[in-house]
Order: C-alpha cells, then sequence, then structure tokens
C-alpha cells in the first residue's frame, strides 16, 4: 500500500506540471498571435483616400462582361460609363446574406431620392444551374427592385470568368451555395474605387454614391 501510495504521489506532481507547461504554452500563443479583423468588416467600415468608405481599391480598371438580365436584355458593364456603379454576386435561392443585401441597396435608392436614376446597380448570379431570367424577376420583384438593378444570369461557362476577375468564389453545396460577399463600388470612368462587405450600412453607400456622382 505504502508502494502504491508513493506512485500515486508522484503521478499526481508530473501531472500538474504538465497541466502548468501547456496553460504557459497556450498563455503565450495568444499574446504572440494578434486578431485580424474579417474582411467583410474591413470593407464595410474603414475610409480609403479619397473619403470613401471601405477598402480602397486604387482605381483599378473594372473588368468588363457581358450578360442577360431579368427582362432578358443583354446588359454589359461598359455600357453605364459615365454613372457610378455597384457590383455585387448573389443567387436567387440564398436564405439570408442576399436577401437582405438587395434590401439594402433598396433603402439605398431610396436615400439617394432622385439621384438614384444617375446610378447603376448590377447583381452578377452564382448560382448558374438555378439561377435563370424567371428566377431572376421573381427575386427582383420580391425586393422591390425590378426596375432599379440588373440581375444577370448565364451558363457556368459565362460566369466563371467573371467571379474569377473579381475574385468571387462561388461553389454549390446541396442547395445552397457557397460565395463570396462582395460589392464593388465603381466610379463614372469604370474604375474600382472601394470594396464594402456584405455587412455594409444603406448610409454608407449612399454617401459613396453622392461623392461619386460629384466627381468629373
Amino acid at each position: 500500500m505504502r508502494m502504491s501510495w508513493r506512485l500515486a504521489s508522484r503521478l499526481s506532481v508530473i501531472t500538474l506540471a504538465l497541466v502548468v507547461v501547456i496553460l504557459i504554452t497556450v498563455i503565450q500563443h495568444n499574446r504572440a498571435t494578434p486578431s485580424t479583423p474579417s474582411n467583410s468588416s474591413v470593407g464595410s467600415t474603414s475610409t480609403s483616400a479619397s473619403g470613401l468608405q471601405g477598402t480602397d481599391l486604387n482605381g483599378t480598371p473594372a473588368p468588363n462582361f457581358q450578360l442577360t438580365d431579368q427582362y432578358g436584355k443583354t446588359v454589359s458593364l461598359a455600357q453605364f460609363r459615365g454613372k457610378p456603379v455597384v457590383l455585387t454576386f448573389l443567387y436567387t435561392h440564398c436564405p439570408d446574406v442576399c436577401p437582405l443585401t438587395a434590401e439594402h441597396l433598396h433603402t439605398t435608392l431610396q436615400q439617394l431620392g432622385s439621384d438614384a436614376k444617375n446610378v447603376a446597380i448590377l447583381a452578377v448570379s452564382t448560382d448558374p444551374k438555378r439561377d435563370d431570367t424567371a428566377a431572376a424577376m421573381r427575386f427582383s420583384t420580391e425586393h422591390n427592385m425590378q426596375n432599379y438593378w440588373h440581375f444577370l444570369t448565364g451558363t457556368q461557362q459565362q460566369l466563371s470568368p467573371i467571379w474569377s476577375s473579381y475574385s468571387i468564389y462561388a461553389q454549390q453545396q446541396q442547395q445552397q451555395v457557397n460565395h463570396s460577399t462582395a460589392l464593388f463600388v465603381i466610379d463614372k470612368k469604370g474604375h474600382e474605387r472601394v470594396y464594402m462587405g456584405d455587412d455594409f450600412e444603406p448610409g454608407q453607400m449612399t454617401s459613396n454614391l453622392k461623392q461619386l456622382l460629384k466627381e468629373n
């Protein structure tokens, strides 16, 4: 019994020492690893050098593309040269983020008032298998955007190059699509000015668009 007690005592000491070592290691790791904000948070709350809210994109020329909207009309990004453009990537069967983005964009247009007609909003599908003209119109109507934006659809072959040119990730996962949530704010000359995350507020977008409307 005496030997068993001594053995148990030694094991307890060893176990306690191991626990102390593990705790010290964890604490040192947490101190050495700084936390970084998510992309969406940075995109919506930071301010660029030009005063626009969002992540500065340095005026990179926005890649042109051509797709079909909810009315079956052919639409290209280039045709909106001379207007600020909001470009986003959504899909019609999205259960959460996409409907909220549509609602926030609708509120933005309401806040712009008469200036809304001088702004273009393009939503590019991330779900070529299910998003067709009818689905695009249905989604647009549900969110009161049928006459205020172009919900653009196409085949996988048409959409994939566009996703790639804007660094958008889109992959079908059962009934949902795992995709990047992004809004690119493009100026009248077709240059990417800022990126905004899906947590943007309508007031932020309204402020950005009003500023771009004043630029030559």
